[in-house]
């Protein structure tokens, strides 16, 4: 088993098999998992465990799309609500669905329906709720679907792979009844919501800036390796679905599809998604006024990637800017840390990240003559504790069980908002243009830009539409 963090490196099990009593791994890999501040993949196997009989007639029965990475662990998550039942996988590589069977078997899960093609699944009247964890640029199609198959559905982030599906995916979700949670899960997470309710105080004074970053070293280059004949088990087509037909390569399947634009937007919609959220959170804001950004593949030239592994992003808003930036390859982050969130306010500078939270206070400069306002103690570091997926999941269930949308703490506007000026970042970046955002319009102030807010569907598939 794993535990897996948003950077997708693992820990195997067998690091904890000389704890003792399965009781002390699971308390002891939970609080490793939170001083790590990742997202803790319980162990399959124990799922028996924590899992109790519930009638029939309670049961929420859940279909997965797409099972490996991030799907798997918001599946093995809700299931330790044992309310939730599996009665379906469907992915394209039956290779994945073997192992995933087995991994749910280890826990005393019976083997679920399997499928290929999402379609059909969606036809199974016995699936109340649809995870979709598949690559981006199946995300506006699969969820869309799955609203007008009448599923509530849990999405994986970046909601899009365009500002055009987010939008259309916005409006479904908006016209319809239908409980939708973005995997934003750290809107879920304890420290995360203490941080934000301390930017809201006011006691950093005048916020003017916002720093975001995502300094990832773990992250190799990715070697070219030649185009290969469809793995035995992979239906390659549908993997593609309305992205451009291509010859099957190993570098654009399963996890590194997201370096390449067919499929995904790099480190800004994959970290920036996840960062920018909490800082229009912090901020109560929503899209910018204009955007700037440049980078490019300065540390890995000649790899088989194709978005930046450099890139620093500026975002105007009424009364403060917003900066984003990402390098892969370097640990070298602001204020010692690889990731995180900044707010610069006039009393201090609060800096979040998965770890936890601390306040850095400006100093007193007594030669100034007038009144300096309210002082801001430090404040020490704040530690992560619990779990924002297992949060998540449960607060998911919750919207499900009232059917109130309200209570939802990453619905579709939160996604929205996040996955746009992400996309609006890369946009900039591509054009290498200070971009303006008509709001009123939907569009930039500029030709070659809006040919990027949407992008063509191929292979048959047809872009969505509301009503």
């Amino acid at each position: 088993m794993e535990i897996i963090s948003e950077g997708r490196f693992f820990v195997s099990y067998s690091k904890f098999e000389n704890m003792g009593s399965r009781r002390q791994f699971i308390k002891k890999g939970s609080l490793y998992a939170a001083g790590l501040g990742s997202t803790f993949m319980f162990p399959t196997e124990l799922l028996g465990m924590v899992r109790r009989t519930v009638s029939p007639n309670d049961k929420i029965q859940v279909g997965l799309i797409g099972c490996n990475g991030m799907g798997f662990a918001n599946l093995n998550t809700i299931l330790q609500n044992s309310e939730v039942d599996v009665v379906a996988l469907c992915d394209v590589d039956e290779n994945v669905l073997r192992e995933k069977t087995e991994y749910l078997g280890k826990g005393g899960i019976k083997k679920p329906k399997w499928y290929t093609d999402y379609r059909k699944m969606l036809e199974d009247t016995d699936i109340d709720i649809v995870i979709i964890g598949t690559p981006d640029h199946w995300h506006c199609l699969q969820l869309t679907d799955a609203i007008d198959a009448g599923k509530d559905v849990y999405c994986e982030k970046p909601i899009a792979n365009s500002l055009a599906e987010c939008q259309v995916m916005l409006d479904k979700v908006n016209a319809s009844d239908r409980m939708v949670q973005i995997g934003q899960w750290q809107r879920s997470q304890p420290h995360f919501v203490d941080a934000i309710n301390f930017v809201h105080s006011g006691k950093l004074g005048q916020i003017r800036l916002v720093k975001t970053w995502a300094y990832q070293g773990w992250m190799q280059p990715v070697p070219v390796v030649p185009n290969v004949p469809v793995p035995k088990g992979v239906d390659y087509k549908m993997w593609l679905g309305p992205a451009p037909d291509r010859e099957f390569n190993q570098n654009r399947f399963h996890f590194n599809f997201r370096w390449f634009w067919d499929y995904a937007g790099g480190l800004m919609t994959d970290w920036g998604v996840h960062l920018i959220d909490y800082a229009l959170y912090g901020m109560k804001a929503s899209l910018p006024k204009s955007v700037m950004a440049m980078g490019g593949k300065f540390a890995y030239p000649d790899d088989a990637s194709e978005t930046p592994d450099t890139l620093q992003t500026v975002y105007e808003f009424d009364d403060f800017s917003l900066l984003w930036e990402h390098a892969t390859g370097i640990d070298g982050g602001n204020y010692g840390r690889n990731h995180g969130i900044a707010f610069l306010g006039n009393n201090g500078t609060l800096v979040l990240d998965r770890g936890g939270w601390e306040v850095i206070p400006e100093h007193d400069r007594p030669h100034w003559d007038k009144d300096l306002g309210p002082k801001i103690e430090a404040v020490p570091l704040q530690k992560a504790e619990g779990n924002g997926l297992d949060l998540h999941m449960v607060n998911f269930l919750e919207a499900i069980k009232t059917r109130d949308k309200s209570i939802l703490r990453a619905p579709i506007k939160v996604g929205y908002d996040a996955a746009m000026v992400s996309h609006m970042g890369n946009i900039a970046y591509k054009t290498g243009e200070r971009l303006f955002w008509d709001a009123g319009n939907g569009k930039f102030n500029h030709s070659e830009a809006d040919k990027l807010l949407a992008k063509e569907y191929h292979n048959g598939w047809q872009f969505p539409k509301v009503g």
